[in-house]
């Protein structure tokens, strides 16, 4: 298994099969986020020629996630996100309602936020917030979560064999953190006890982004 999904953050279906093609079999899937989804729409995934984690961060009432989870049957990706902040109610009306090959995540706390930040709107400290969250992805049926890399080890402790982790704020040892405040790097994370690392500047703005992916599977070892 190839842990490394490489984030097509950039704002054309063009733009994100040209690093699809240059990737080749290098990494193990793609992620499409907002910002190519809002240009290109549903095609944003069913164009690209590999398994594509759909990272829309749903967030809203029981019925309207789990309509927005309906009307991607056909496109079925093979991952998809929401906000476990969302609730209970929320997380069961996705179970209940994402395409049946897909597996949903729940997104923990945003890998931008620091303990200061949650504090200054009403929420605990990540390391009291990210397995509480955790614990309700797991009781609602949810596959995984999506989680800080620094978090990681923390979740691993608290759900079951098999559910899925997926870290996103991962750059390598030489790259910049950028907005990531609890990031890390590949190696920590995955040592931490991901099974995904979600990599996009590293690599979609590489020379060679192939050659980058190659490199940090040999840094992850």
């Amino acid at each position: 298994m190839n842990p490394i999904i490489a984030a097509l953050d950039v704002p054309s279906l063009t733009e994100a099969e040209d690093i699809v093609q240059r990737l080749g079999d290098a990494v193990g899937g793609y992620k499409v986020g907002l910002e190519l989804f809002s240009a290109e729409g549903p095609r944003a995934v069913s164009a690209i020629d590999g398994p594509v984690f759909l990272d829309l961060k749903l967030h809203d009432i029981p019925t309207t996630v789990a309509r927005a989870l309906r009307a991607l049957d056909v496109l079925a990706p093979w991952m998809v996100n929401v906000h476990a902040l969302g609730g209970r109610a929320m997380l069961e009306a996705a179970v209940d309602a994402k395409p049946a090959p897909t597996k949903l995540l729940a997104v923990t706390i945003l890998t931008s936020l620091d303990d200061d930040a949650l504090a200054e709107v009403g929420l605990p400290k990540a390391s009291e917030a990210v397995p509480a969250l955790a614990r309700l992805a797991v009781e609602t049926g949810c596959d995984g979560v999506v989680c800080a890399p620094r978090d990681a080890a923390l979740v691993r402790s608290v759900v079951p064999d098999g559910f899925l982790i997926v870290t996103p704020g991962v750059r390598p040892a030489s790259a910049a953190t950028d907005e990531h405040a609890r990031g890390a790097t590949p190696k920590e994370a995955i040592d931490a006890g991901a099974d995904y690392v979600v990599i996009g500047r590293p690599l979609t703005r590489a020379n060679d982004p192939r050659v980058a992916a190659k490199a940090i599977l040999e840094e992850i070892g």
